[in-house]
């Protein structure tokens, strides 16, 4: 009697061990939803990201990082000019365009 309550005390006896392949198959599962889950849809937003940066053009009414709102006036390989204001033209970086604004379209983080 002494001898079984010492087995059950530590914790042996009823639990057998697991396969390592019963592992591997959990390891393998996780490794699949976390690659569903977050990796997928961030590949698919930048690849829509780097086309809306590619269809850029002169004429368009951006909006950027940092809230500034300009038209296009110039594209070069790294680069925009924006007109801000009359007389005032920006270069600015095209990884800071955030979005692509049509006439009269509102930005979607202003409240309307």
């Amino acid at each position: 009697m002494s001898l079984s309550l010492t087995m059950l005390a530590m914790g042996g006896g009823a639990a057998e061990e697991q396969s390592p392949m019963f592992m591997f198959g959990w390891l393998a599962l996780m490794i699949l939803i976390f690659y569903f889950i977050l990796i997928r849809p961030q590949q698919r937003r930048e690849k829509e990201r780097r086309a809306l940066l590619s269809a850029v053009k002169s004429g368009d009414k951006v909006l950027f990082g940092g809230g500034l709102i300009g038209v296009v006036t110039n594209v070069a390989d790294k680069t925009f000019t924006i007109k801000v204001a009359d007389k005032v033209k920006v270069d600015v970086v095209r990884s800071a365009v955030t979005q692509v604004l049509d006439k009269g379209e509102v930005p979607d983080e202003v409240p309307q």
